[in-house]
């Protein structure tokens, strides 16, 4: 993809509050030439002076338009502020959502290639950022360029000799500017990229403050936070202070508009080329200059983090996309089919699926077992199309899943994985998201189903607890048992099971298991077996090592021709005797 210079990037972005934005600049061409309404009035009414023909008549005449002028530049300013800033977070808003949606829609190896810590810099902090040329810079950017450009104009008229004096110690303000400003790429980019590192090592100490405190590492771990902070805050100290001299020397220079006007101003008085007025007019509009000037030059000094978080922000909406068809296609049914499938988690990664040919027939209960590393999760997610086969087809009902689009694929397929994640909404709600138009009482029926009854009627606000706070009284197989509750409720006719029940305990093993017979019924299953006493009855096995089928058959046939799914047997035998004879040593003890 061709990149785009940031500032074409910056407008695309308005696109959506265009009309807002050219009003907001319309309102700041107003508000500048309000604001040269006061210079003019002060003009007459010195002149007024300096001729003794001031009345309060006149007095009060150009002092009303000089206010009048000076309502209408607050008045234009105000408006085209309101309305930029409107636009602004409307599209930062529009922005966000890209992005999610975005993320949404890209293979998780495209978004699992970004830390935490950078993706939440660009969502929230760089994002942010966006904020100001938007709110600001496109329309008083543009305002104090055309005031400081019409105020020596203005200079220019009244004596060319007044312009070219008030430009004098603009070159010399440049100069520093330019010498400051000549490795700021490259240090802006160590600054974010320090910035990207300190959001990351913030986000893993918080995520594992536990494993932290469980293997007594608070010292270790807090001492590579602190260093983190530390260095983030010694190389940006470090970088200010380099600029520091050369910043203070344009900001003490530019002020300086006098320095040429008013010598220059003195003798063409002298020499009769400028009245008093006009000499005193001159300084007035040099002094006016000062301020528009400092605000554009602040601008200039942030355009470069400007640039920085537009770039991001357009690299993250332009994430590379799965590919989806824009209707629906109708099936034949709901069987699923391996053809040839083989994938790679990127261009550069050794493959970990080998020509994979499989057929899980509709209504069948499907199991996967095999080595741990031997791709079993990665081909449940290809059907879910979390990724696309590097080649070979998946089809569901004779279609492959590349032509659905993902709508309908998510309507198919029901996905329940041993991470039971949990938004920060009530249990009830957390429990509606598989079906967001359900009533309370199907919400019910499917918490029910998944025998999440029983604990939740011991909390203070039942079904109405946050999640936030049940996180903190509920254990893995109840979390587990609210995600399967979501899933029920989805109803979706294919159900793929990744290791479901792989860190319960014995106790909410039984009751996760009584809700996950309930919710297949009448399915299409692919499990993924961390037990393989859960699979003895599956229709067949699929038993997968280093990417490719090892064999594929019933439990009996396997055990009597298949030498690995044998020794996994066995040891999933042995295990559970040992936890047994252990049980017993315990109870022989107590």
């Amino acid at each position: 993809m061709k990149k785009n210079h940031w500032l074409k990037t910056l407008l695309h972005f308005a696109v959506p509050c265009r009309r807002k934005m050219i009003f907001s600049v319309v309102f700041a061409v107003v508000s500048v030439v309000g604001g040269f309404i006061p210079y003019y009035t002060s003009y007459k009414l010195i002149q007024c002076f300096i001729r003794e023909s001031v009345t309060l008549i006149i007095l009060l005449k150009w002092c009303g338009i000089g206010l009048a002028g000076y309502m209408v530049h607050i008045l234009g300013y105000g408006i085209s502020t309101a309305l930029a800033h409107v636009s602004a977070y409307t599209i930062l808003m529009g922005l966000r959502d890209q992005i999610a949606d975005r993320l949404m829609n890209a293979p998780l190896g495209a978004v699992y290639v970004n830390s935490i810590g950078k993706l939440k810099s660009i969502i929230v902090d760089q994002v942010e950022n966006v904020e100001p040329p938007l709110a600001h810079m496109i329309p008083e950017l543009f305002s104090n360029i055309l005031l400081a450009l019409g105020v020596i104009g203005g200079l220019f008229l009244l004596d060319f000799r007044m312009g070219l004096a008030v430009l004098i110690t603009i070159p010399a303000a440049v100069i520093p500017l330019m010498i400051g400003m000549r490795s700021y790429s490259e240090k802006y980019a160590a600054y974010v990229a320090a910035n990207t590192r300190v959001n990351s090592i913030i986000v893993e100490y918080v995520e594992g403050i536990e494993v932290v405190k469980i293997f007594n590492q608070g010292n270790a771990s807090y001492e590579k936070f602190v260093n983190a902070v530390s260095s983030f805050r010694d190389f940006t100290m470090e970088w200010f202070e380099s600029t520091w001299f050369s910043m203070n020397l344009v900001m003490s220079i530019l002020p300086t508009t006098l320095l040429g006007t008013l010598p220059v101003g003195i003798i063409l008085y002298r020499n009769g080329s400028l009245t008093p007025e006009e000499v005193v007019l001159g300084l007035l509009l040099a002094m006016g200059i000062i301020a528009p000037m400092m605000k554009a030059t602040a601008f200039i000094n942030e355009m470069k983090s400007m640039e920085f978080a537009v770039d991001d922000a357009n690299e993250l909406l332009h994430m590379e996309q799965l590919d989806e068809a824009e209707q629906p296609v109708v099936l034949s049914g709901l069987q699923i089919t391996f053809e040839d499938v083989s994938f790679a988690y990127g261009a550069d990664q050794k493959t970990v699926l080998h020509d994979i040919n499989l057929t899980i027939p509709e209504g069948s209960f499907t199991a996967l077992a095999g080595p741990s590393g031997g791709g079993k999760s990665t081909l449940a997610k290809l059907i879910m199309r979390f990724y696309d086969v590097t080649a070979g087809n998946i089809m569901i009902g004779g279609r492959d899943v590349r032509e659905m689009p993902l709508k309908q694929l998510s309507d198919l397929v029901s996905f329940v994985t041993q991470d039971n994640f949990l938004f920060d909404c009530s249990l009830k709600e957390n429990i509606r998201l598989g079906r967001p138009d359900a009533s309370d009482e199907e919400v019910l029926a499917a918490a029910r189903a998944a025998q999440c009854e029983e604990f939740i009627t011991r909390l203070d606000q039942g079904w109405d607890t946050p999640a936030g706070e049940a996180g903190k009284q509920l254990s893995g197989g109840e979390r587990q048992r609210i995600t399967i509750a979501r899933t029920m409720l989805k109803n979706a006719p294919i159900l793929i099971l990744d290791e479901a029940t792989a860190f319960t305990d014995p106790e909410n093993e039984e009751k996760i298991q009584r809700s996950i017979l309930e919710l297949s019924k009448g399915k299409t299953v692919v499990m993924i077996a961390h037990r393989l006493s859960t699979i003895k009855n599956a229709d067949q096995i699929i038993v997968l090592q280093r990417g490719e089928i090892a064999d594929c058959g019933t439990q009996a046939e396997l055990l009597e021709r298949c030498e690995l799914y044998t020794k996994l047997w066995q040891a999933h035998i042995g295990a559970k005797g040992w936890a047994v004879s252990n049980k017993k040593e315990e109870e022989a003890y107590v």
